[in-house]
């Protein structure tokens, strides 16, 4: 049905929770407030969101759906990932456009949307920087002003495949500058990276104890550094995603101590995961773990929270990217050859929520905005997304805070065969799952539909970013009269 009325819920935004009911009508929200007081459509569907949370449907700004990577390409598609976010209440992905080196970003943007046409959820792109000439440029033109990607990514990493160096780091984030469009960085430094894993394998050490060695915080907390010092010279925000570590956390909270817009992004997986599981004596379930940045010792984890906790920083997401066992046992012999990846857009709010809420770390309300609100802001689809307020898209999640769930991939619906949660037993789950108004999950039913989900365009200059602009233009350099 696409009219559905949620009644007696508690109605939780990033800025405040309220008893109220909810008027979904043809895919947008109508209204919120007492339903005593209006007059309902013909065959409404009314859902008893008594003892519910009704929040926004979780935003997650950072997944690899059908990804091609090391060889290989990730066991879930458009379909199967979004199917599994619909199922953890996560209704909105943005994904990864990523070139091949000299590949058109045209070319390899139309080719993500071809792929991404069988999503069961709404989709947006994020695009990959890989390489640089004019035609780059002319094309980040494009891809802001005509196709709604007000984003670009730059790794850091990966030397010899979709690294960036720094003169294309810095033309690009020129060019972010000019469009008004938001430069991401994983931020890790490649060269050091690639050092480092010649040496290991050199003292014979190959497994994948091998892969956190090769990339120590101090890899990640300097091209952090790096890639916050050209925004600052640029005079353009950043994103900096997956922060894992306590280095490049504190990087994030130098710069906007000093007033820099930068933004950083924490996974679910970095926040409750430690790098003991590389040591596991079965390979299969160590490399199993093997994604970029690795997880940390645990006493990176409280920096993370104290980052989400303090505002300094602002999102969760997943890196969802997932290669099942057969594929990860490339690297057998060779830890470099392991497909980088793990999965979790099915779990991230449900682990946020046991994790966070639970134990007093966040409240409901700071759980919305580093779940859904502060990406749909940062990427500027508020209020469309990201909230629960009349006219916005009736993409919604009913959370059951007492309910409880067993984390695993023997019930997971992403296709991987492997959970890093496995075993996990979570408090708060999502009871029912709306997108576009339409009931996608219901008391543990998946009704995901191949097809149903829509590509989101996404205006350039945010007002964060314009903010920014403003600033720079206050700013710049003046020649000296004589």
């Amino acid at each position: 049905m696409r009219n559905v009325l949620i009644k007696g819920g508690t109605v939780v935004n990033a800025d405040c929770q309220r008893r109220a009911d909810v008027l979904c009508v043809d895919g947008l929200i109508a209204a919120v407030g007492d339903a005593s007081q209006w007059d309902l459509p013909a065959h409404t569907q009314v859902i008893d969101a008594g003892g519910l949370y009704v929040m926004p449907g979780g935003i997650d700004p950072h997944t690899h759906m059908n990804f091609p990577f090391m060889g290989t390409t990730t066991v879930d598609d458009f379909y199967s990932g979004t199917a599994a976010a619909l199922a953890g209440g996560t209704t909105t992905i943005i994904d990864f456009v990523i070139p091949n080196p000299q590949q058109p970003l045209m070319e390899a943007y139309q080719q993500w949307r071809g792929w991404a046409e069988k999503a069961a959820a709404d989709y947006s792109f994020h695009v990959a920087i890989t390489w640089w000439d004019e035609s780059v440029r002319e094309d980040m033109g494009q891809l802001v002003q005509q196709e709604g990607v007000n984003s670009f990514k730059h790794f850091m990493a990966y030397k010899n495949a979709i690294m960036c160096d720094d003169e294309t780091l810095m033309n690009s984030f020129r060019r972010c500058l000019e469009l008004g469009a938001m430069p991401t960085v994983h931020a890790e430094n490649g060269e050091m990276v690639y050092l480092l894993q010649q040496e290991m394998l050199k003292q014979g050490i190959s497994g994948p104890e091998a892969h956190p060695l090769s990339r120590p915080p101090e890899v990640e907390g300097e091209a952090a550094n790096r890639a916050i010092t050209v925004a600052s010279i640029m005079g353009v925000p950043i994103y900096v995603v997956h922060v894992s570590c306590r280095e490049s956390a504190e990087a994030i909270a130098r710069a906007r101590g000093r007033g820099q817009r930068v933004y950083g992004e924490v996974l679910a997986g970095h926040l409750v995961v430690d790098d003991s599981v590389y040591r596991h004596p079965d390979f299969a379930f160590a490399a199993a773990h093997v994604m970029s940045p690795p997880f940390r010792d645990k006493s990176h984890q409280a920096a993370l929270w104290h980052g989400l906790q303090s505002g300094q920083l602002h999102t969760t997401a997943t890196d969802h990217c997932t290669f099942c066992a057969s594929q990860k046992a490339a690297g057998l012999d060779n830890f470099t050859k392991i497909p980088n990846g793990c999965g979790g857009v099915e779990e991230r709010m449900m682990v946020l929520w046991d994790a966070g809420v639970n134990s007093g770390r966040l409240t409901p309300s700071e759980f919305v905005a580093i779940t859904s609100a502060n990406t749909a802001r940062l990427f500027n689809i508020y209020p469309r997304k990201g909230v629960v307020t009349p006219g916005a898209d009736a993409d919604l999640v009913l959370w059951d805070p007492q309910g409880s769930k067993v984390l695993s991939a023997a019930t997971h619906h992403s296709r991987n065969d492997f959970n890093i949660f496995e075993g996990r037993v979570v408090t708060g789950v999502p009871a029912y799952t709306l997108s576009q108004g339409v009931v996608v999950w219901a008391d543990g039913e998946l009704r995901a539909r191949e097809g149903a989900g829509r590509y989101i365009k996404r205006p350039a200059f945010g007002p964060d970013f314009s903010a920014a602009a403003v600033w720079e233009r206050h700013r710049a350099p003046q020649a000296v009269q004589r």
